[in-house]
């Protein structure tokens, strides 16, 4: 996996090269330059989705063992960044997650369990915003060629994701680790109580209609609170658009990162899609691929911090 992880991490790179090198690249730095700081103000803007998608996760957990919103916060930075940065395919951010939940005092059949439902409603969520921001290229353009392909992935993400929900709903954990306890020879006892613990607190997150309804909401209102970036970083660059146009991009870009989570950071793909999609709303290729570059700014701005607080925590705990 992790061969695997560096192979597409280089390939993405190549990549990226190649499609920078293609362009005029003088006026692509030249735009960099401009900006300058507005790019670092654009990144930043990100904790402002990250709160919300904290407070998305805080409604699941129960009352009585829910950490602070700023405790939800900062576990979700650092769950960002380590998905961001390293060739984990999107998992190892959970993993952290899970021991932070941990350290904040959150049992195991909660945390895990608030984990795994977190994350399938995010990729619903996800899910109707990037089909909102196709619709809103489509009213704004027309029917470029772009949106078919997208629209075409997304909708085969849906039985997928309604099975995603089923099995946890059906009581996956158990399942699974009771196959795996029947090849071990009943050796596995332990861990089947703590998955048959998962799975109630799963199905009782699930039966707290409010709870799921707040987590969908919050986490849709973060997905396009991160088109305030994509808007922030086009006035830097002097390529102002509107915030309509900014959901798009957003809307976008999150579908095509999101479909190539094998690639680390969406590397190479996520450059190429903001080329396409700059072409569709009229960015020239330099701006788009500036855009690109303030997008991997942010990365490096807020998601690097990140590592560091991970690395920091883990330090104090163990002391």
């Amino acid at each position: 996996m992790e061969k695997a992880a560096r192979l597409f991490a280089l390939l993405g790179l190549v990549l990226a090269v190649v499609l920078v090198a293609r362009e005029d690249t003088g006026a692509l730095w030249a735009l960099l330059k401009t900006a300058g700081a507005g790019l670092v103000a654009a990144g930043l803007f990100h904790a402002v989705p990250m709160v919300a998608n904290a407070r998305a996760w805080q409604v699941l957990l129960p009352g009585a063992t829910r950490p602070s919103l700023g405790a939800m916060a900062r576990n979700v930075w650092i769950r960002e960044s380590v998905n961001g940065l390293l060739p984990v395919a999107r998992i190892g951010g959970e993993i952290v997650s899970f021991r932070i939940l941990r350290l904040d005092g959150v049992r195991v059949a909660p945390a895990a369990a608030s984990l795994v439902v977190d994350m399938a409603i995010s990729i619903l969520s996800q899910l109707g915003f990037s089909l909102l921001a196709v619709g809103l290229l489509v009213a704004l353009k027309g029917p470029v060629g772009i949106a078919g392909q997208v629209t075409l992935g997304l909708l085969a993400m849906v039985p997928l994701v309604a099975l995603f929900i089923l099995v946890q709903r059906a009581g996956l954990f158990a399942k699974v680790t009771g196959l795996l306890d029947k090849a071990a020879s009943g050796r596995l006892a332990g861990i089947m109580a703590h998955s048959a613990r998962i799975d109630r607190a799963s199905k009782a997150m699930y039966r707290r209609t409010g709870a799921i309804t707040g987590c969908f909401l919050w986490q849709l209102l973060g997905w396009a609170l991160g088109a305030g970036e994509i808007w922030l970083a086009l006035w830097a660059l002097g390529h102002p658009m509107g915030l309509v146009e900014a959901l798009v991009i957003e809307g976008l870009i999150q579908a095509v990162s999101s479909a190539a989570f094998v690639v680390p950071g969406a590397l190479g793909v996520q450059e190429g899609a903001f080329l396409l999609l700059g072409g569709a709303l009229g960015l020239d290729a330099p701006a788009a691929l500036a855009l690109a570059a303030a997008r991997r700014l942010r990365d490096l701005v807020v998601f690097l911090p990140g590592l560091v607080a991970w690395t920091t925590i883990r330090k104090v705990k163990a002391a």
